[in-house]
């Protein structure tokens, strides 16, 4: 064998050795790659998610979130309302009234809370510090967990929960519904209730709602 052909043969033999080490680098840079980008993909989904929360994918026509962040307010029931009391609690006329916050504690929290959910209009007058669990429906007056800043302007909006509120007030004193099915309804997808409500009863924008939420 020439030197030349023996020169020939060692670069093929380096090339072949070559090959041999960068294409496994080549494709573990390559899964990694992918790793990467589909952790920042499910990163960006996950905190999305619970930027929204579990409940909150429900929006209006304009692209408004219609349900509160479940992460920051599930719904929080008042353990001292049950089944077998409510005739002397949320029936009784004029009990809510003896459980509501004060507006300085509903306002203060409401200004703490429209940062926290990221809202983009900051007046004020714009929300309804609401309770999600209402106190006609055995909310829990004061916890956080059951209050947020609820819109006026979105479609529907908090005086259309207001209305949801009313209807399924009536059904649980009439002993139409259980306490706990209404709570379950509001405290989910009222948004629902409401457009279903809606079908059925035409005069139900002309509900007074016995006991608003606090301004």
């Amino acid at each position: 064998m020439t030197a030349k052909n023996q020169n020939k043969n060692n670069a093929t033999a380096d090339s072949e050795v070559s090959l041999l080490i960068i294409t496994p680098i080549m494709t573990l840079l390559f899964l990694l790659t992918l790793f990467l980008f589909g952790r920042m993909v499910w990163s960006h989904i996950y905190h999305a998610q619970n930027r929204l929360g579990a409940n909150s994918m429900v929006f209006d026509k304009a692209g408004n979130s219609l349900l509160p962040n479940s992460n920051f307010t599930p719904g929080v029931v008042n353990p001292k309302v049950t089944q077998a009391n409510i005739q002397t609690t949320i029936c009784l006329a004029g009990w809510t009234a003896t459980i509501r916050p004060p507006s300085s504690y509903t306002t203060d929290l409401k200004n703490k809370q429209i940062e926290q959910y990221g809202y983009k209009d900051k007046t004020m007058a714009d929300y309804e510090e609401d309770h999600l669990i209402s106190l006609e429906l055995g909310g829990d007056p004061t916890d956080p967990k059951n209050l947020w800043p609820e819109n006026y302007n979105t479609n529907p909006g908090a005086r259309q929960k207001d209305q949801v509120e009313d209807y399924l007030h009536r059904k649980v004193c009439s002993g139409e519904m259980t306490l706990s099915k209404a709570q379950h309804i509001i405290s989910t997808d009222w948004v629902s209730a409401y457009n279903l409500i809606k079908t059925k009863n035409t005069n139900l924008g002309s509900i007074t709602n016995i006991d608003e939420d606090d301004q």
